[in-house]
């Protein structure tokens, strides 16, 4: 991740450990908050954490553009799912 940002290719084992701590600790915070406020509805879901970045506009559209991937993905996984009860009607 570093390295994608312009850090050395070899960064010190100290820089590595302090931003895997700050990393950890953000996304540590982000689950909490979002469990928070699922649990005035008894649950957590993605629109929970979606509320938390809502203000982070990058974030918020990286999030719902991996989202949509997701559900790409999943359709494009079903079309390709192979029923071997209907395969086996065919023969």
């Amino acid at each position: 991740m570093m390295y994608g940002f312009g850090d050395d290719p070899n960064p010190l084992p100290e820089t590595v450990t302090l931003v895997e701590e700050i990393v950890v600790e953000y996304v540590t915070d982000l689950a909490h908050k979002a469990q928070d406020i699922g649990s005035k509805r008894g649950k957590l879901s993605v629109e929970d954490f979606l509320f938390l970045i809502r203000k982070d506009l990058p974030k918020l559209n990286r999030c719902t553009e991996l989202l949509s991937m997701q559900e790409e993905l999943k359709q494009a996984r079903k079309a390709f799912e192979v029923d071997e009860d209907k395969l086996a009607a065919l023969e």
